[in-house]
């Protein structure tokens, strides 16, 4: 693959835009700067069989929309988007920045139609999608291959296992960038750059700054190969950071799941329907706050602020169908007792905190379409809906922990996507997308396909407008 990679482009020619990334973000910025006659080299670090960054686990892409379409029931308003974007993230946001990725994402599926991508019919049942987000047919890695086909039919040049190490930056300006490829060294000049290279999840050294030791149990749902090194370069060149460092999007998974690249099948959606409890045996939050899609994306933080960062979710045979279920099986067992023992948790705890939650159930309407009346009364812990009684066996558990899809902690931009120095001037040439600014519109939770959305506006201004740097 390396002697194929540097057979087809000539690195010592001067670049109009280099792109930095192999995901979403990237390759809408490689394929709009392309579109308005740069040229450009796009750099992936992963091998080809492993491109397109987190972009390639996704299912989803959320965007405001006026009427129905053949693939979203309708209509999903600037108002009803920033509403939803507003309560997952409490308010931590740059209204600026996330006005503009809403307002520029209006009806933007035709773009990403227009570029490969297919869109299947909206999807209704327990994720409650079917008027905010588009789901992508065959998922994020056919969307990545699409984007890929369209990128080198416009005339991208693309290399594979490029990692670049430095960026060489002088008085606000990039001027070109150091890489390794194989074991030779190369370096790339062009006139302007685009980083779209993700956060730094996949260190979990760096991670250990903000986490310290827990990190160590933490599971990386995404590429292995976002370690932040960009970012580190960029911080060092004094650019101005954006977001939170202990702050992340990060959801509940299932514990068997391997340390990196498990992608969506690792997560759990069946929280809702049952009872969490940590090591303790004991319960930690609502369940049933909101729908799934707007408070999934808190439960990794919450599992992670756990002892040994890990919890169960518990349901009995009533909850078992509702749910898209897990690659891994759940733990079965004809008793409470008997499943607390297969996940080693003290029976008579579990016993206790089941009996204590099923004796506040309220009686209600279950509906898991809507926000119902199945609440619990008196407890410290409340469970607002889908609150039932744990009682018709067999029982079933889930052991959860922290999945990590993508860090906060990025740097600061403008509305045209430049990178902002320390003193709030934009480098001239130097512009970001994706996950390595993300944090600019997400200061905390999260929002089901959110990230693409946010990945796919500003890669589409990045490419534009380095390209007019040329």
């Amino acid at each position: 693959m390396v002697s194929e990679n540097l057979q087809k482009v000539d690195l010592s020619q001067d670049w109009d835009v280099l792109v930095i990334g192999g995901g979403n973000a990237a390759l809408c910025a490689a394929m709009t700067a392309q579109e308005n006659g740069a040229r450009v080299l796009l750099l992936e670090g992963a091998p080809k069989t492993s491109r397109g960054g987190n972009s390639r686990h996704t299912r989803n892409l959320r965007y405001m929309h006026r009427k129905a379409n053949s693939h979203l029931t309708g209509p999903y308003h600037e108002d009803e988007f920033w509403d939803d974007l507003l309560r997952v993230t409490k308010g931590e946001t740059n209204e600026d920045l996330a006005r503009l990725t809403i307002r520029q994402s209006e009806d933007i599926g035709l773009w990403m139609a227009d570029h490969g991508c297919i869109f299947q019919p909206s999807m209704r049942g327990t994720l409650s999608l079917s008027h905010t987000n588009g789901f992508f047919l065959g998922g994020g890695k056919a969307l990545v291959n699409s984007y890929y086909l369209t990128a080198e039919k416009l005339g991208v040049k693309i290399l594979y296992e490029a990692m670049v190490n430095n960026l060489n930056i002088r008085d606000g300006r990039f001027e070109s960038a150091e890489l390794t490829i194989g074991e030779k060294h190369h370096s790339v000049s062009a006139k302007s750059i685009v980083v779209a290279s993700g956060g730094f999840q996949a260190n979990l050294d760096w991670l250990k700054r903000y986490w310290g030791d827990a990190a160590e149990n933490f599971i990386v749902r995404g590429t292995p190969f976002n370690r932040g090194r960009m970012l580190e370069v960029l911080l060092e060149n004094k650019a101005k950071p954006a977001g939170d460092e202990r702050q992340c999007h990060a959801v509940a998974i299932d514990a068997r799941a391997p340390k990196f690249d498990g992608g969506i099948v690792t997560r759990l959606d069946c929280v809702p329907f049952g009872v969490v409890v940590n090591r303790d045996a004991v319960r930690f939050y609502d369940e049933g706050e909101d729908f799934w899609p707007k408070r999934y994306a808190i439960w990794g933080r919450l599992v992670a602020q756990q002892p040994n960062q890990i919890a169960y979710s518990i349901i009995d045979s009533k909850s078992i169908n509702l749910f898209m279920p897990s690659v891994f099986p759940p733990i079965q067992a004809d008793s409470l007792q008997e499943l607390a023992s297969k996940l080693e948790l003290e029976p008579k705890t579990l016993q206790s905190t089941i009996q204590i939650f099923n004796d506040a159930v309220q009686t209600g309407d279950f509906d898991s379409s809507i926000l119902d009346n199945c609440t619990t009364k008196g407890l410290n812990i409340p469970k607002s809906h889908w609150a039932r009684a744990i009682d018709t066996p067999p029982f079933y558990g889930y052991p959860l922990r922290p999945g990590i899809t993508f860090t906060y902690l990025g740097v600061a931009i403008n509305q045209n996507a430049q990178v902002l120095m320390q003193d709030e001037k934009p480098f001239k040439n130097i512009f970001a997308a994706g996950e390595v600014m993300a944090g600019n519109i997400l200061g905390q939770g999260y929002l089901a396909g959110f990230g693409m959305t946010i990945g796919t506006v500003f890669g589409r201004i990045a490419g534009k407008e380095a390209a007019l740097c040329r």
